[in-house]
């Protein structure tokens, strides 16, 4: 069966004018379509909330929530709720294949990200180097990929920003944004509200953006200019983000090497001021383990 936006493609020239707007609006904001309410839509789109309700049944569906679902569906978006996963584990409480298994799953997880984005990360690369600034932003369960991310490649790039909002700042951090930087945003289905605002302002902005995320059907991947995948699976209550955080290190192993001997003269003055400040206990002298947490 087509999926809904083809078939919103495929039925455009039947719709009323009003209806052709709407449907218009969908195709290009499918992400908002899950994650904002209908009267944002509406608002949106230029549509009343009766206007919307006739577009779905129009196209054969109860109405506006059924709609909301098929965007849902075609954006990769899953149903299992965390709860029922954990309630799998304690099944496993006894099993002492448990932490094996779930090692296992890592590993392919490793072996499928790296077959999926190996040939990838080049344009990724070439898009980042071309950028006067790059920000970097993902919550909750993908923060401390960006946030790892944009640690290590600050130490040899200045103009590397990472969004957090704490404090409620996230709004005034995107004032940053300039046309011409970069967006590495960091999601994964379930999506985050913050990743998906932050995404639409940076390109609204004019910025361009590289995703780092679970589907080339999810949300931020539409909205990108680049896309670098990481498998998630695990045996726990919880998705992995162990491949996550191994693609964001391999991204900026390949920008340090492409930088050459500036990235080695930044982080070696990075690395020296880390040491002087104190925030090492080592001293300079046995710092094979270089920057570390």
């Amino acid at each position: 069966m087509p999926s809904i936006q083809e078939q919103l493609r495929q039925r455009y020239a039947e719709l009323t004018p009003a209806l052709q707007e709407v449907a218009r609006y969908l195709l290009d904001h499918p992400s908002e379509v899950v994650t904002s309410s209908m009267r944002h839509i509406g608002v949106r789109a230029g549509a009343t909330p009766p206007t919307l309700v006739r577009f779905a049944q129009h196209l054969g569906f109860d109405g506006w929530p059924a709609l909301k679902a098929a965007f849902a569906s075609d954006l990769g978006l899953g149903d299992t709720a965390y709860v029922e996963r954990a309630r799998q584990l304690v099944d496993r409480a006894k099993d002492q294949g448990l932490a094996g298994d779930l090692f296992d799953v890592l590993r392919n997880n490793l072996a499928t990200t790296q077959a999926q984005s190996t040939e990838r990360l080049e344009s990724a690369c070439q898009l980042l180097e071309a950028a006067p600034a790059v920000h970097v932003a993902g919550f909750r369960a993908s923060y401390a990929i960006a946030f790892g991310l944009a640690y290590e490649y600050r130490l040899f790039r200045r103009s590397v920003h990472l969004l957090d909002g704490q404090g409620g700042t996230l709004e005034m951090q995107q004032r940053g944004f300039d046309a011409g930087d970069v967006l590495i945003v960091v999601s994964f289905a379930p999506y985050s509200r913050e990743a998906l605002q932050v995404a639409q302002a940076a390109k609204d902005a004019g910025c361009r953006i590289l995703a780092l995320t679970d589907s080339l059907a999810s949300p931020l991947s539409l909205m990108a200019e680049e896309t670098l995948l990481f498998c998630l699976n695990s045996p726990s209550f919880f998705p992995s983000v162990a491949a996550g955080l191994a693609l964001a290190e391999a991204l900026v192993a390949m920008l340090a090497s492409r930088a050459g001997h500036s990235a080695v003269q930044a982080i070696d003055a990075a690395e020296n001021q880390l040491h002087r400040s104190g925030a090492y206990v080592a001293s300079p002298r046995s710092r094979a383990g270089g920057s570390g947490g």
